[in-house]
């Protein structure tokens, strides 16, 4: 398993704590912690998770609105709180993390959906990323449209 997808996993892990606990803001360098100590002591690139973790915090707001307006079959307070933390993870990564392509993106969500969600998790996943994905690049494509 590369660092990059174990960070992933320690980052879902602890906002699904943090998601359970009630998203107590506080508490959250307390269960960063706590995840580390007990699932990944001698991990190496903490630096990494705890950005995922931290972006996934500051932008909460606005990442809820893209998965409400995405999996609009689904109430957000109606997922799963693993499909939603891993959704959020994979939003945060598509529209906040300029350094991650969005490809890697939805197919680490993806991974990491089915590894940790219910059967239908991966689907899932992948249909409102895709979602996402589809419409940046079609955003994408007439703003650079519009300046040609």
């Amino acid at each position: 398993m590369s660092n990059r997808h174990l960070a992933r996993t320690i980052a879902m892990q602890t906002l699904f704590l943090w998601d359970f606990h009630g998203q107590q803001d506080a508490a959250l360098d307390g269960v960063i912690q706590e995840i580390f100590a007990n699932f990944a002591p001698q991990f190496d690139d903490r630096g990494f998770a705890r950005a995922l973790i931290k972006g996934v915090q500051k932008h909460l707001a606005e990442i809820d609105v893209y998965i409400e307006k995405y999996a609009t079959e689904w109430p957000l307070d109606q997922i799963t709180i693993v499909d939603r933390n891993i959704l959020r993870l994979g939003v945060y990564e598509l529209i906040f993390a300029e350094d991650i392509p969005a490809k890697v993106a939805i197919n680490e969500a993806i991974e990491v959906a089915k590894a940790f969600g219910g059967d239908s998790s991966g689907k899932f996943v992948n249909g409102v990323l895709g979602a996402i994905f589809k419409d940046l690049a079609q955003a994408s494509a007439e703003v650079q449209a519009a300046e040609n």
